[in-house]
């Protein structure tokens, strides 16, 4: 059953989501304000768009127009009814395709910006055996990798443009060796703790297309406060 929801502390955004499906998380809200947003950012690419979480925060954002890929076609569905709900079918475009098929119909350097939070997990038949199949392929690489990502990132970013990911620590030098593969030099990156006292398991990362080297390491971003509610770093998201 899809349920209506407040997005977080966005009170000016609602979002259907399905437990069956798909539910987005905090990380879906990391992202769209981690990503670098220029003055003249004017087109978007969110790869693996789910239900429009992240392009539906971005238009808090960004007077950009947003492309949003989903390869799930009940998933898609959601994110649709959700752009209508919230009346921004004149800022985000949703696509239901497989984006190593999306970007064969545009043209090379299109877009100014690229987000993504990609499924997390290289595949393992005994982690994947009880989930459903449309958690399988949000949380495990079946139709989407690394190699995949940053391959259509460097087809259809224009040169210096700029991919943002949210993506497992644990997975740091797979990412930033798939995108030097790419030719996306890593800019910035900034660690995720849940709490003061947790090690990170969620990291932010940025990369330039073409970019000069030098990466920047920003301050530690905490979720949860001692007492289990928002940081201030959280909570001066939804301002």
């Amino acid at each position: 059953m899809n349920n209506l929801n407040y997005l977080l502390g966005y009170e000016n955004l609602k979002i259907y989501q399905n437990d069956e499906m798909f539910r987005f998380s905090i990380d879906s809200v990391l992202l769209p304000n981690f990503v670098t947003l220029r003055k003249n950012t004017k087109k978007i690419l969110d790869i693996g768009t789910g239900n429009a979480v992240v392009p539906l925060i971005l238009t808090n954002l960004t007077n950009a127009t947003i492309d949003g890929v989903e390869i799930q076609k009940e998933v898609y569905n959601l994110g649709v009814d959700s752009v209508k709900y919230n009346s921004l079918e004149d800022k985000i475009h949703l696509y239901n395709i497989d984006v190593n098929e999306f970007y064969k119909h545009l043209q090379s350097d299109c877009y100014d910006t690229i987000t993504c939070n990609p499924p997390f997990f290289k595949v393992n038949e005994q982690s994947i055996m009880n989930l459903s199949d449309y958690k399988k392929i949000a949380r495990h690489e079946i139709t989407l990798n690394l190699d995949d990502v940053f391959h259509v990132a460097k087809k259809l970013l224009k040169n210096n443009g700029n991919i943002a990911i949210v993506h497992r620590t644990e997975r740091l030098v797979d990412i930033i060796e798939t995108m030097k593969k790419y030719n996306i030099e890593p800019k910035k990156i900034q660690y995720v703790y849940s709490n003061l006292n947790s090690v990170s398991n969620i990291l932010l990362i940025e990369g330039v297309k073409n970019g000069k080297p030098g990466v920047k390491v920003l301050n530690p971003l905490y979720i949860y406060d001692e007492n289990g509610h928002y940081t201030t770093q959280i909570l001066n998201y939804f301002k």
